[in-house]
């Protein structure tokens, strides 16, 4: 059994749900990523989702896109923050580590490259923003081969013919966009929500996540009534855009234990 499929089966015989925090590999500079990841996971994260740095993050708002922006100034590759998770994996072998980013520098690295590298580092899983699942199936066959998880999209305007094409997919968990915008968009509208979760949960036992929009033990806590985990990344990222990084991360430790706290009410 994988690591996302144990950690959801743990959480699920425990009445719990899990929090997925998104991180940005190498932002503000490459020495303070793992430390953060184990930080966060000693705050109560369950699922980790590590930003590759990508110039053209289309799905992202301006806080992850600022943050890419920084990582890449700071001279973070993809490479780079794979290694990343080899080192996290030195003294965590459990924490599932998902890989959130775009397709063009997995093509340029190459498929069996990229998914080999990834495996050997302790990658758990996959999520590329723009590869829909109708060309997906090259990557899909070789993450496989390899026991990883591919991770796909849904959004507010999936029509149920889409739900169903991607849940038959889909393995880790399902991701569901909360709103029609990018990351860290603030009009979550819970009620719509909570129907759009209740459909697709009604198609699949694959776990299903929803992100973007949540920033607060309020928003989470409702979601998380709905959903099995709750992913957030720009209430964590923007720490990093306006303060020194050892009190960003102190922050973003902070509002880790709200967002558990909140999330731990419901068991």
């Amino acid at each position: 059994m994988s690591r996302l499929a144990t950690r959801f089966e743990q959480l699920k015989s425990q009445h719990r749900k899990a929090l997925v925090s998104y991180v940005m590999a190498g932002d503000p500079h490459p020495q303070v990523t793992v430390p953060l990841l184990h930080q966060m996971v000693d705050a109560g994260v369950d699922v980790l989702e590590l930003g590759l740095p990508f110039s053209d993050p289309m799905a992202d708002g301006p806080v992850i896109a600022l943050a890419a922006e920084r990582a890449l100034a700071g001279g973070t590759n993809t490479f780079d923050a794979l290694d990343m998770v080899k080192a996290f994996r030195e003294k965590d072998q459990t924490t599932p580590v998902v890989l959130m980013g775009y397709l063009n520098p997995v093509e340029v690295i190459g498929y069996e490259k990229f998914v080999a590298y990834a495996k050997a580092c302790g990658v758990d899983g996959i999520l590329l923003v723009d590869l829909p699942p109708e060309a997906s199936k090259q990557l899909g066959d070789v993450l496989k081969q390899n026991d990883m998880d591919q991770i796909f999209l849904l959004a507010p305007t999936s029509t149920d013919q889409r739900i169903q094409h991607v849940v038959n997919q889909a393995s880790g968990f399902v991701y569901y966009v909360s709103l029609k915008g990018v990351t860290g968009a603030a009009t979550l509208d819970t009620a719509e929500a909570a129907a759009r979760i209740a459909k697709i949960k009604s198609k699949t036992n694959v776990p299903v996540g929803v992100g973007f929009g949540i920033s607060d033990a309020a928003s989470a806590k409702a979601m998380g009534q709905v959903a099995d985990a709750v992913i957030v990344g720009s209430a964590f990222v923007k720490n990093f855009a306006s303060l020194p990084a050892d009190e960003a991360t102190q922050k973003t430790v902070e509002k880790v234990k709200e967002l558990r706290a909140a999330l731990d009410e419901l068991s």
